[in-house]
């Protein structure tokens, strides 16, 4: 699947503006990622940009999020390791994240909300004022960004990333794609 097929595939599905521009962030992040790492960079994008393809229809049955967007996914023959990666994210399911592609979207999801919170909250509102050291001193803040689960962010070290490695990282391509994500 091409890039704009797997936006417009967004589109469709996700009507909620900033919840495209989370799964655009996810998708900046984990192609970031995927040299580091050894993976192929278009499919761990694609992977970030459809991890929450299912949300419209899941958000208030937290247990279908992801089962849904990895069925979803698969009808339209999307690789496994995708796949597999969608399902995964979403803990509720307890299911073992083995590849690093899982480790990677796991991990992904959360600290672009750390991220997005820590631009928000500069009175430029600007990705590009804000810098590593930052976030990770709101990081170790806990009444900022509530939602987005420290513990999940630092799952970074099953990836052999140190958390300042992994946000660093983050942040560079959030940086990269403030433009689409309006900061």
């Amino acid at each position: 699947m091409e890039r704009n097929e797997a936006l417009n595939l967004v589109k469709q599905h996700v009507k909620n503006k900033n919840l495209i521009k989370h799964m655009l962030a996810v998708e900046a992040v984990m192609g970031a990622l995927a040299p580091h790492l050894g993976g192929d960079t278009e499919l761990w994008r694609l992977a970030g940009l459809l991890h929450d393809i299912d949300y419209d229809q899941t958000f208030d049955k937290p247990e279908e999020h992801s089962k849904l967007g990895a069925q979803m996914l698969e009808a339209l023959h999307l690789p496994e390791d995708l796949v597999n990666a969608v399902r995964a994210h979403n803990e509720i399911h307890g299911i073992e994240r083995s590849t690093a592609i899982d480790k990677a979207l796991y991990c992904s999801d959360p600290v672009t909300g750390l991220i997005v919170a820590g631009a928000l909250i500069h009175p430029s509102r600007k990705l590009s004022v804000i810098d590593k050291d930052f976030i990770l001193n709101r990081f170790n803040e806990k009444s900022f960004a509530r939602g987005a689960n420290r513990q999940t962010i630092a799952a970074c070290s099953e990836l052999g990333l140190t958390l300042e490695d992994f946000v660093a990282i983050a942040l560079e391509a959030m940086q990269q794609s403030a433009s689409e994500l309006g900061l």
